[in-house]
């Protein structure tokens, strides 16, 4: 069974540091391009990170490039997304999502399988 686990959300305050974890289970996550979204409040969801497997599909929004990383671990079939330079509007829900497939597509849609999201609030 396919599974996708979120964690490390919390408060910080601008300017501020946060790691995400996605860990997988029931495939696999080496194999798999894996990406990142948020949504805020009254917003659409939207991508902010994706990672591929090596077909050059991946990408980083313009509005955290620079401030954003992700990665993966697949020795642990786990993928981060470290936040640095946090801002008030980077506050929203955070998933990782996955559609199975080696690459990474900005349409949510296209991915049939995510986490339960982990609340992200930057505030002073």
């Amino acid at each position: 069974q396919v599974q996708l686990v979120e964690s490390g959300g919390g408060l910080v305050q601008p300017g501020g540091s946060l790691r995400l974890s996605c860990a997988a289970s029931g495939f696999t996550l080496g194999h798999y391009a894996i990406a990142w979204f948020r949504q805020a409040p009254g917003k659409e969801r939207e991508g902010v990170s994706c990672i591929s497997v090596s077909d050059g599909s991946g990408y980083t929004a313009d509005s955290v490039k620079g401030r954003f990383t992700i990665s993966r671990d697949n020795a642990k079939n786990t993928v981060y997304l470290q936040m640095n330079s946090l801002k008030p509007e980077d506050t929203a829900v955070y998933y990782c999502a996955t559609a199975l497939g080696t690459r990474c597509f900005w349409w949510d849609r296209q991915y049939g399988y995510w986490g339960q999201g982990t609340q992200v609030t930057v505030s002073s």
